[in-house]
């Protein structure tokens, strides 16, 4: 699914009364919200769907795969996401339901 896809989705589930153009407004403003809100550190907690949160991976040893050379990895700071039981139970059940 595009980001397109996903505004025609909101669009047709808020019906006649917003344009596309403005639910694509409302799309960009919840990503740029939960991108900022990641970027200062914060988690996201969105009930039924999941956590997004930023965590700090560790530095590493890594190995080169064209030269075999041993490389370190500093640490650096991800956002994760963590699903909700109700979103794990529901893509389980429609992935049963469609042969996966």
């Amino acid at each position: 699914m595009t980001k397109a896809d996903l505004v025609e989705q909101v669009a047709d589930a808020i019906g006649p009364g917003i344009t596309k153009k403005d639910c694509a407004l409302v799309v960009d403003g919840l990503l740029n919200a939960i991108k900022a809100a990641l970027g200062d550190g914060e988690n996201i907690e969105i009930r039924g769907f999941g956590t997004f949160k930023v965590r700090e991976r560790k530095s590493r040893v890594a190995r080169n795969p064209r030269t075999g050379d041993r490389v370190e990895v500093p640490s650096r700071v991800v956002p994760v996401f963590k699903p909700s039981k109700d979103l794990r139970e529901q893509v389980g059940e429609e992935a049963v339901a469609a042969g996966g």
